[in-house]
């Protein structure tokens, strides 16, 4: 079924993205794939900068180390600096448009640009922000079922934040859902 898909996910320490990153090798090895995930924070978490990597393919995974993404999530300016570079020319990137500015993106480069923070304070909790720019990630490269990764938050959050989970797939499907008509939007232009 899958083919190798990686991506590097990158944003503010507090912004969720080792919970993204956790949520999405979950979800992989409930697929019955190999997977990888490296997170990167150092003594910053909250509040600077944070990163991981997630590999996951039907195959296994010779290195978990990636030089040049074939996709990325981006959620602060910093992070599109530092990874947007590396992204292979044939990859995509997910770009957080409340945070990021347009002119900053390079716009040779495949992009779905969605005001991840402005979705998630609709949906009523800024907090989910890493949520909707992993679904719409998940819509970008058909890598997983959404189902699955939804299926998959029932083992990443802690029985604590149970009650969280009904708001988190909300949020995910919401990122799916603006990834496929930002798609539909681009092809018709």
């Amino acid at each position: 079924m899958l083919r190798y898909q990686d991506v590097i996910i990158a944003g503010f320490g507090g912004q969720g993205v080792m919970l993204i990153g956790n949520l999405l090798a979950q979800a992989s090895m409930e697929q019955e794939l190999e997977v990888t995930f490296i997170p990167v924070y150092g003594v910053e978490m909250r509040g600077g900068t944070a990163n991981c990597t997630v590999v996951l393919d039907s195959l296994p995974i010779g290195s978990p180390l990636v030089r040049e993404p074939m996709s990325t999530v981006v959620l602060n300016e910093p992070s599109l600096a530092k990874f947007q570079p590396r992204l292979r020319k044939d990859g995509v990137q997910i770009v957080n448009a409340s945070l990021i500015a347009r002119e900053l993106v390079d716009t040779t480069i495949r992009t779905v640009y969605i005001p991840a923070h402005d979705i998630a304070h609709g949906i009523g909790n800024v907090k989910l922000t890493n949520m909707v720019a992993l679904g719409a990630w998940l819509k970008a490269t058909d890598a997983l079922p959404l189902k699955a990764v939804r299926e998959a938050l029932h083992r990443v959050v802690s029985a604590h934040y149970a009650k969280l989970i009904p708001i988190n797939a909300v949020a995910l499907e919401a990122g799916y859902n603006f990834a496929d008509s930002y798609a539909h939007k681009n092809t018709q232009n």
